[in-house]
């Protein structure tokens, strides 16, 4: 027991001490000033005691009135400098914890935002939430009032014991008789309480979760009418975060009496054995009524190291899985010789390059091709071929694990991951509109750009039209994930937010795929002009685009199998662009003749 007891106390320890290093040492002064201020406070909390005592054994039998309202008046006088020093010294203490925690909070979410791909694969947004808000708060509370009435209960045992012994050590050694045993329930509360406030932390974690995950994916849930499975799901992490809440709820329900018990059973000792001195004309009334307030003021602070134990126990545990986050290094990082990426031309190389999300499973193996400024490259393959996987890699999302992927002829790893992202126009899979207006969605890669800049971009994605027509154009308000809008024109809106950026590096990643034939065509117009000085990266599934590529590069299984013009890949029937043609470009063809015809027949007519 006692080993587990030092472990965790060293856990606590080592936690609060990174804690006090990292964000506390800032605010140094005000922590100083807040023991000065609890010091004072407590002082004071003993004056009155200590004056009512001379008013009973002193003045009252002589009946000394002149001193009795002096004292008393003093008393008064005590009370309100104990008041207004308590304010200043609470005040001062609630405006530094929330400036620690804002602090941390600051911290954290940059950390979040400086963290790489690989880290959102396996993390969960509400775990990530719980942590950003309820352990944030925790930990505010641990560095507010607990901090404080730490250093007050510590300072309240050393006064009231030194007074104790002043007046009577006799009867101070006999009331505290009782005192190792509610030290020993304070100890065992400490020891068991942690484990179980870390336990309910990580279930309200998963909790949270459940709770982002069905409400972000709502519109799924009513789709296949899931909502019963839904509920279920929910009400079984409940119930567990329910049956966990418990355990601590039943540890608080057993030391809490416990301590009182102990606490009531020296407070009567000492109310018979004071009381029998008393009568016995040993001991003043005065003294005996100042040694039971003492008492009580010795022993109130040792049944709240219960309290505080349990409070500093649950930051403790908040401060851990904080630094869970704090502490995982970004794999995607800049080395300390990274400079500024230059304007390019947009020469894009990968030599050798080979490729994993786990170390174990190569999604990308020895692939080696060159992207000429200006070329468009169009990328197929089968599913889980790769294609993603090499887009992925232009901006360092990811890094390769073998070989180098240079543009104009540098290692990227050389230039700062941010100035080469500035330089690489991309419109993801998985097109997300943030819950503001079109304009800001637009101007995102670029917030200082014009109006005039704002508009050219949309008429190239071929979205102002569309925009215009709205009540209030530009600044319309689009819901959270680009809710209200058709998935085209969340498309179209992404696309006039890469052409914005003026990149010389272009990536679309499925870029028209929610957007009909002649809209298509429409965007595919406004790009050939965008791209005529743009190297571009295109995984698409439509004809027209594979067609007027300068390359394709043909990916099976993370490896390069072909790589040419459309009619060159064509000659060979055996190969996986040929089949892929067969079974996925060649029925449009038809629909294209289908579309031609109509449209013909309509302007006929």
């Amino acid at each position: 027991m006692t080993t587990k007891w030092r472990d965790e106390g060293d856990a606590v320890m080592n936690i609060y001490a990174r804690l006090a290093r990292d964000f506390m040492q800032k605010y140094w002064h005000r922590y100083l000033l807040a023991f000065a201020l609890v010091n004072l406070v407590t002082w004071l909390g003993f004056r009155a005691p200590l004056l009512t005592q001379r008013i009973i054994d002193d003045f009252i039998p002589t009946r000394d009135m002149d001193n009795i309202i002096r004292y008393a008046l003093m008393i008064v006088v005590v009370a309100v400098a104990r008041g207004l020093t308590t304010f200043v010294q609470r005040y001062n203490l609630e405006y530094t914890a929330q400036k620690v925690v804002y602090d941390i909070r600051n911290r954290l979410y940059m950390h979040i935002q400086e963290l790489s791909f690989s880290f959102y694969d396996s993390a969960r947004t509400g775990e990530l939430m719980s942590r950003l808000t309820s352990d944030v708060e925790t930990l505010r509370g641990a560095m507010g009032m607990a901090f404080i009435n730490l250093i007050s209960n510590i300072l309240q045992i050393v006064y009231a014991m030194a007074i104790l012994l002043s007046l009577n050590v006799q009867l101070t050694l006999i009331s505290l008789v009782f005192m190792p045993f509610l030290i020993w329930a304070v100890r065992e509360y400490a020891i068991k309480v942690r484990p179980t406030f870390r336990m309910v932390q990580e279930q309200m974690a998963k909790l949270t979760a459940v709770m982002q995950e069905n409400i972000t994916g709502i519109r799924v849930v009513k789709a296949f009418a899931q909502e019963e499975y839904e509920v279920s799901k929910f009400s079984d992490q409940n119930t567990v975060y329910f049956q966990k809440a418990l355990v601590s709820a039943r540890l608080d329900a057993f030391y809490s009496p416990l301590m009182t018990f102990i606490s009531g059973l020296s407070s009567t000792f000492i109310l018979w054995y004071g009381g029998n001195a008393v009568i016995n004309g040993t001991l003043q009334l005065g003294e005996w009524m100042i040694f039971n307030t003492l008492l009580l003021q010795l022993i109130q602070p040792v049944r709240m190291f219960g309290w505080l134990v349990s409070m500093v126990q649950r930051a403790a545990a908040s401060g851990g899985r904080l630094y869970e986050v704090l502490d995982t290094k970004s794999d995607v990082a800049d080395s300390p010789q990274a400079v500024d990426m230059p304007p390019v031309t947009g020469l894009v190389e990968f030599d050798n390059v080979t490729f994993s999300y786990d170390k174990r499973m190569m999604v990308l193996e020895e692939l080696t091709f060159t992207a000429e400024p200006g070329q468009t490259i169009a990328i197929l393959g089968p599913t889980g071929s790769g294609k993603s996987s090499v887009i992925s890699l232009i901006p360092r999302f990811y890094d390769p694990l073998i070989g180098t992927i240079r543009i104009d002829g540098r290692d990227i790893r050389d230039y700062k991951v941010e100035s080469l992202r500035k330089q690489v126009g991309i419109v993801l899979q998985e097109t997300f509109l943030f819950g503001d207006s079109l304009r800001a969605n637009i101007a995102y890669g670029k917030p200082d750009a014009s109006d005039e800049e704002i508009i050219s971009a949309a008429q190239s994605a071929k979205i102002h039209d569309f925009i215009m027509g709205l009540p209030d154009g530009y600044d319309t308000t689009i819901g959270e994930r680009g809710v209200g809008l058709s998935g085209g024109q969340k498309q179209r809106v992404a696309i006039a937010r890469a052409i914005l950026m003026q990149a010389r590096i272009l990536i679309l990643d499925e870029s028209t795929s929610s957007v009909d034939t002649e809209t298509e065509h429409a965007i595919q117009q406004a790009f050939a002009q965008l791209t005529a000085n743009c190297t571009t990266f295109i995984i698409a599934q439509r004809l027209s685009t594979v067609r007027n590529a300068d390359k394709i590069l043909v990916l099976d299984r993370g490896r390069l199998v072909q790589e040419g013009h459309h009619e060159d890949l064509l000659l060979d029937p055996d190969g996986i662009y040929a089949k892929i043609y067969e079974m996925q470009l060649r029925p449009q063809e038809k629909d294209v003749s289908v579309t031609s015809t109509t449209k013909s027949s309509g302007g006929d007519s």
